[in-house]
């Protein structure tokens, strides 16, 4: 059986966030689980705000395009989201509504149908994230991902942490890898 590509993602665009720490954790459990991980920073590709009008006129953004292909390379997401307002981030929003463009001769949702989704947030509020991951659960149902049931909120984030960004507390790095793991077992079954 090929091996599982894992994409792992946080929705947040900040330099040090809890959320890029928390899904590199999650990452890590998928390469345990023998997945080829790759870590996306969505502050690398800019993408501007999702604009019929501006697709229209000047076709898919260039970053979207380098996003999608990299989205259809992989069978699986590992994805941290912030939340903001008690939903998802604008900027992942923002990128799940770019990545979902239907390009031509392309089957829809190219990028998403299928493929294997293991959610996870980290905030320093009591909830960690918690109401956003409901939204994200949602979007993702819609356009045909499969969502593993183990998701992770960690709490009390500004705090989880040690220098080298792994998580401080035992049970809940194992409860972070074995989303990762869950993923990278869904995937795989699927692929079959």
């Amino acid at each position: 059986m090929a091996q599982c590509k894992v994409l792992a993602f946080a929705g947040s665009l900040r330099r040090d966030s809890y959320n890029k720490k928390l899904v590199a954790v999650a990452a890590n459990g998928a390469r345990a689980a023998g997945a080829e991980v790759t870590i996306l920073d969505l502050a690398s590709l800019p993408l501007p705000l999702f604009d019929e009008d501006l697709e229209a006129r000047e076709g898919a953004h260039p970053n979207a395009v380098k996003l999608k292909a990299l989205m259809k390379s992989h069978d699986a997401f590992l994805i941290s989201s912030p939340e903001y307002n008690s939903s998802v981030s604008a900027a992942l929003k923002n990128a799940i509504d770019w990545a979902s463009r239907p390009a031509e001769g392309e089957a829809p949702l190219a990028a998403f149908a299928g493929k294997v989704a293991g959610l996870m947030a980290a905030s320093p509020g009591a909830l960690g994230g918690l109401r956003g991951l409901v939204h994200l659960r949602a979007i993702l149902g819609n356009i045909q991902v499969f969502v593993v049931p183990d998701q992770f909120a960690l709490t009390q984030a500004d705090q989880a942490f040690d220098d080298s960004g792994a998580i401080k507390d035992e049970k809940k790095r194992q409860v972070v890898e074995g989303i990762g793991r869950k993923v990278v077992q869904v995937a795989a079954k699927l692929k079959v």
